[in-house]
């Protein structure tokens, strides 16, 4: 592991906002999914949630983008069922849709525990996430449409969350615990001895989380 690489890795995982996490409500396209997982990386978002009412869309969703070793998806039975776990949580449910009651996504406070839920123009969002959701927000327009692309949306509204969390500070310093901290930096430093780890159901090797160095060579004949 050269030393930038690892320095890198861990200036981008010290950023990371465990507290702030998008729900896919059935995004169904490979091109949106991917571009929401790449807005998610860029605003610091290490968790992202999903349902899918076909196994085309989760494989879909699972494959789509190349942020995926960056980025963890989580995949749920029903958006409801999704949203009642982040709730148990204490997650805010802010979801994405045009309602009488919805308002400017501006006004929410994104520095609190925050979930965003968005889905795809085919399908719209599910009743359960607009009944089961603490504030339908809206993206004021001007002109003849009334939506924009899920994937605009969504990096519209986090990027929001992204200026706000920034002025509070909350890109400062890790904020992961530091046992999941260290178990995620040494899945991105070595994502190929993380995987014969997990597959062989061995504990990973001891690692120098200042240099990245192993603390021992590791040899996989060992568990062969």
């Amino acid at each position: 592991m050269k030393a930038n690489r690892f320095k890198k890795i861990k200036h981008i995982l010290s950023q990371r906002q465990p507290d702030l996490t998008v729900l896919m409500d059935n995004v169904n396209k490979a091109h949106n999914a991917a571009a929401i997982a790449r807005t998610c990386d860029a605003t610091g978002i290490l968790d992202i949630h999903a349902f899918a009412a076909s196994e085309t869309i989760k494989i879909t969703q699972k494959t789509s983008g190349g942020v995926k070793k960056w980025t963890r998806i989580h995949h749920h039975e029903s958006a409801g069922a999704a949203i009642k776990n982040l709730k148990q949580k204490n997650f805010q449910i802010i979801t994405a849709h045009l309602t009488e009651n919805s308002v400017d996504y501006r006004e929410i406070d994104f520095t609190q525990k925050t979930a965003l839920v968005v889905g795809a123009e085919l399908f719209g969002i599910s009743c359960d996430a607009v009944q089961l959701s603490d504030q339908c927000v809206h993206i004021p327009m001007h002109g003849m449409t009334q939506s924009l692309n899920v994937s605009v949306a969504c990096a519209l509204i986090l990027f929001e969350a992204e200026r706000q969390r920034k002025e509070k500070g909350m890109y400062g310093k890790s904020r992961i615990e530091y046992e999941m901290y260290k178990k995620i930096l040494f899945e991105w430093a070595y994502p190929d001895i993380a995987d014969f780890c997990i597959k062989k159901n061995v504990e990973y090797p001891d690692f120098d989380t200042e240099s990245g160095s192993l603390l021992k060579p590791f040899k996989t004949s060992e568990f062969l």
